[in-house]
């Protein structure tokens, strides 16, 4: 069925940078704490795989480490070796072959780095005899009852600069269609948002411009080296005073954009221990919709779990997109779902086709 209301809904395609999804619902990016070394399994083929098949049009990997320090976990998935960029090659081409494109999540964890999986018998951070590492962050402040991490030097930025570089270069020759920079959850990037994790003196510190430099960089650095589509996550609000706060996201939104960005995905919370979020369906919505009020094309994530609430949020101009999480684990079909209970006519895996009547 095609839509001739003129109003955008959650079935239509949407072309940006040349590169069109054919509907408006994105695989959110989801930790699987399921790597050794960094490399990503078989574990990974199935779990974004069944993604494709069940309609998703983008599929985005979960929080790729760019370096080593860079993981949230030793379990963690990476893309700081060639090794582990081909192992991703086989994931892409599935995606590809079903009809979804394939995203990664470009990710340094900065201070939260080296801290045990979820589920682990032990929890907090992991320390160098477990195999842990020192983590790193924009300044010498811990996050709740974490290790301390080390302020990055000059250098230490420069490496992080180059680090991501050197991650959308090996996702653009393996064939990634989009690169998202991680700059949410309280992970480096985040970190030097904030005036909770930032208490830097130098240019890369104090107000806006100094806080915002480090992720207007390396948008800058990565835009310069991978040609497809560019997504950066953001937490819209640290949900803590004294925190980022959703005025500052409406004002960064546009250098984003200017800079190269295609997409702006606007998640929340992460950054401090102590953070009061209100949670109810759609409860981050409002960051997208405040962004989309100055002009940005962002992905709206959290609690959207009903086809109609959904469709609701593209057709009523909050969101370009609407990204799922946990609500794919429980039904990886829920595109293919969704479409029916709306009305709309969607091709099938030809191998379910039996299925769709």
């Amino acid at each position: 069925m095609h839509n001739t209301s003129g109003v955008a809904s959650l079935f239509d395609p949407l072309t940006l940078r040349g590169a069109t999804l054919k509907n408006r619902v994105v695989v959110s990016p989801m930790c699987q704490y399921s790597c050794t070394d960094g490399l990503p399994t078989d574990w990974h083929l199935v779990h974004l795989g069944q993604f494709a098949l069940g309609g998703a049009a983008l599929v985005i990997t979960e929080a790729t480490a760019v370096s080593p320090e860079g993981r949230i976990s030793p379990d963690d998935a990476g893309i700081w070796t060639d090794e582990q960029a081909e192992r991703w090659s086989r994931v892409i081409r599935f995606l590809h072959e079903h009809d979804a494109l394939a995203g990664v999540q470009l990710a340094h964890a900065g201070r939260k780095a080296s801290t045990y999986r979820p589920g682990h018998e032990r929890r907090g951070t992991v320390p160098p005899e477990d195999g842990g590492w020192t983590a790193l962050g924009p300044s010498a402040i811990a996050f709740g009852r974490y290790a301390v991490p080390a302020a990055l030097d000059a250098d230490g930025i420069a490496k992080v600069r180059q680090d991501f570089v050197a991650a959308a270069r090996r996702a653009a020759a393996v064939g990634f269609d989009a690169v998202e920079l991680h700059g949410a959850h309280g992970y480096l990037l985040h970190e030097f948002l904030s005036p909770l994790a930032n208490e830097r003196t130098d240019s890369y510190g104090g107000g806006f411009e100094g806080r915002t430099r480090l992720l207007r960089e390396v948008v800058d650095d990565v835009r310069a080296a991978f040609g497809g589509l560019l997504l950066v996550r953001i937490s819209g609000d640290d949900w803590t005073p004294g925190g980022w706060t959703v005025e500052e996201s409406a004002r960064l939104a546009p250098l984003l954009h200017a800079a190269g960005v295609d997409l702006i995905d606007v998640s929340s919370g992460g950054l401090h221990h102590e953070q009061q979020i209100t949670v109810g369906p759609g409860y981050q919505v409002p960051f997208s919709r405040a962004l989309k009020a100055v002009g940005a094309t962002t992905g709206a994530v959290g609690l959207i779990t009903d086809p109609e609430q959904a469709d609701a949020i593209v057709r009523d101009g909050d969101a370009d997109v609407v990204l799922l999480a946990r609500e794919l684990l429980r039904d990886p079909h829920w595109p293919l779902r969704a479409a029916r209970e709306l009305g709309v006519d969607i091709a099938w895996p030809r191998q379910y086709d039996r299925a769709k009547l």
